[in-house]
């Protein structure tokens, strides 16, 4: 009786807490550029923000329980709604994020949303969008990503 071979692709994944699984098939290629999470927490904290104010949810402690968030977590993202629209707009539409760490967070924005005038935010905005690397705002060319279009 002759041996049989088998040959079948697999590949190891490094799961959460670094588990090793083996799975079926070839290993996936990872994508070149990523949604800034900024962007994700903003479009949350309109979500958010839109159910509480529909009544599809009771406060924030109910969003925290059911999204097994801290309080204080939930409190980071949801500010994000009192942003001004225009500057909503600009992060929700942030060019992907091609190599290294976002440049904008949850930190670096407190400030602009503990600002109630829309008016001064915008300034604060306009402030910080200079002192923020050019393709954070404007894609990176280098890397074969184009601007975000612009609305007019």
């Amino acid at each position: 009786m002759k041996p049989r071979t088998f040959t079948r692709k697999f590949h190891i994944h490094l799961g959460r807490n670094t588990q090793r699984e083996i799975r079926r098939g070839a290993k996936p290629k990872r994508p070149k550029a990523r949604t800034p999470r900024i962007a994700k927490l903003m479009a949350l904290a309109i979500h958010f923000d839109d159910m509480v104010t529909r009544g599809q949810l009771e406060d924030y402690a109910t969003v925290a329980r059911f999204g097994q968030l801290s309080r204080a977590r939930i409190s980071q993202i949801v500010i994000l709604a009192r942003l001004a629209p225009e500057i909503q707009e600009d992060i929700l539409f942030l060019p992907k994020t091609t190599k290294g760490r976002d440049a904008l967070n949850t930190t670096i924005l407190g400030p602009l949303a503990h600002e109630h005038n829309w008016d001064r935010q915008r300034e604060m905005w306009e402030e910080l969008k200079k002192s923020l690397p050019p393709h954070v705002l404007n894609g990176d060319p280098e890397n074969g990503e184009d601007a975000p279009p612009t609305q007019g």
